[in-house]
């Protein structure tokens, strides 16, 4: 048999192999999907090996009467899955995979460490793991949330003039949204214009480039105790010191900041003063004056995290005072975000400032970012400028103020306490009674994720206290391993 007989037979031999069985125009599957499928199914069945070249694009569109365009698509799909590999001048072979290692059954949560601690806690809440087994984290449960809202806003900017997709955004963020933030500012009183803004990437990006700009190695943050775990390693990779100011149910301990400010003379004071984490309580009116004052005459940046501020029904509702909005920019640098609230997949946070500072820091996120995503600004402008973020939030806050009193109610029954209980926000500030280190370490055997209240305190002393986030403290068998072990 001649050479090219015999390179005939092979490739007729490949042609059977590699074909699909039947290609339909009429079900809801492409061919381009069809052809890719059976592809893939023969080489992970072996009977396409390792370096059998495949029939060209021509001969498979004309034997099976599909055009060019689509071998053309369905390769580039194999190659781009590591399926085949495209030579030039010489075609298509089936590539040499490695074998796929196959993991156990995911568990739940990662081992516990010898000393816990806040990357054991921040890992595991990014395992994507279901929210009911992760009754310390700080998200609502995804099924609560509008998936719609967010692809249609997306759909919607995909429609648009594509070279934008394609470009960098503005250093300082889309300018359309930092206008829709001057309304939303707007209605907390708070007076801000667009060249006032920076868009950040997520809250946690807000801070650290707010941290960078103004301390050194050396310098005290100050946070509230409890407050948010993830500044404190943050700002000590920084070199900062952090030290903590006892939270009371209306604010921070005016006593103690003002005693602290005098010995340590911090260049921040991060604080929530809205719906502060974990404890869910709000700055009252006295205390945010004093606040102001004490920062005032220590001449203390504060930096008023303020991203679970749509989980607020409002001061017609409930008090409620950001600093921001006594000051009006001057001493204080406030942040916000839609990632509680939105999507945090999107990563859109925002910083408000002076104007000067907003170009300061705008010029340090440059340096370190060049810029944020425009593509996840613009679909946050989207669903603001519609009016449809509105009505969502309140929807939100509907289905969290439904199940708190009877979410706090369950965990009393089994031995907990809720002694901080406050009408609105996702937390309850719970004391366990026992070591919630320890619970922590038990709850993992059983696949839950707890919150202990050693790594909300910047000290990371044993606690009492544990954050639960009353979306997802009621499950059954989490209520029934507390039990057990209170």
């Amino acid at each position: 048999m001649t050479n090219t007989a015999s390179m005939r037979k092979t490739v007729a031999a490949e042609f059977s192999i590699a074909a699909p069985q039947v290609l339909s125009r009429d079900g809801g599957e492409s061919l381009v999907d069809q052809i890719v499928r059976s592809i893939e199914a023969r080489i992970d069945d072996k009977l396409l090996r390792s370096g059998a070249r495949m029939p060209s694009i021509r001969q498979y569109a004309e034997t099976y009467g599909v055009s060019r365009f689509t071998v053309v698509e369905a390769y580039d799909r194999l190659v781009a899955r590591g399926y085949l590999d495209s030579r030039r001048g010489s075609g298509f072979y089936v590539r040499e995979r490695a074998p796929m290692v196959a993991s156990n059954a995911p568990r739940a949560v990662d081992t516990m460490p010898a000393h816990l601690d806040v990357v054991w806690l921040v890992r595991n809440m990014f395992r994507q793991h279901p929210q009911d087994k992760m009754p310390g984290s700080g998200l609502l449960p995804a099924d609560w949330l509008d998936g719609e809202l967010v692809a249609n806003a997306l759909r919607a900017i995909s429609r648009q003039n594509q070279s934008l997709l394609l470009q960098y955004g503005n250093p300082q963020g889309s300018l359309l949204l930092r206008q829709q933030l001057q309304l939303k500012l707007a209605e907390l009183e708070i007076a801000a214009s667009p060249e006032q803004f920076v868009t950040t990437s997520g809250i946690t990006q807000g801070l650290d480039i707010v941290a960078r700009h103004f301390t050194q190695p050396g310098d005290t943050i100050f946070v509230d105790d409890p407050a948010w775990f993830l500044m404190f390693g943050s700002f000590a990779t920084l070199g900062a010191k952090v030290v903590g100011i006892p939270r009371l149910p209306d604010g921070p301990d005016i006593a103690k900041l003002a005693e602290l400010a005098a010995v340590h003379k911090p260049k921040l004071y991060v604080i929530n003063s809205v719906l502060h984490n974990p404890t869910s309580t709000s700055l009252s009116a006295a205390k945010a004056f004093q606040v102001l004052k004490i920062a005032e005459q220590h001449n203390i940046t504060i930096v008023e995290d303020d991203i679970y501020c749509d989980l607020h029904p409002g001061s017609s509702v409930q008090p409620a005072t950001r600093i921001a909005s006594l000051d009006q920019l001057n001493r204080v640098i406030y942040l916000g975000g839609f990632s509680k609230t939105l999507a945090a997949n999107l990563r859109v946070g925002f910083i408000a400032t002076s104007p000067e500072m907003a170009q300061r820091l705008a010029d340090r996120k440059m340096l370190t970012t060049l810029t944020t995503s425009d593509i996840g600004e613009r679909t946050v402008y989207k669903i603001l400028s519609e009016g449809h973020y509105r009505k969502h939030v309140d929807r939100l806050r509907g289905k969290l103020d439904a199940v708190r009193d009877k979410t706090v109610k369950q965990l009393e029954r089994v031995g907990l306490k809720a002694d901080i209980t406050t009408p609105a926000g996702m937390f309850v500030w719970i004391d366990t009674g026992v070591d919630t280190n320890v619970l922590a370490e038990k709850a993992v055997q059983e696949g839950y994720l707890l919150a202990p209240g050693s790594l909300f305190s910047p000290n990371q002393l044993p606690s009492t206290r544990m954050r639960m986030n009353v979306a997802s403290a009621g499950e059954v068998g989490l209520l029934r391993f507390l039990e057990r072990n209170i």
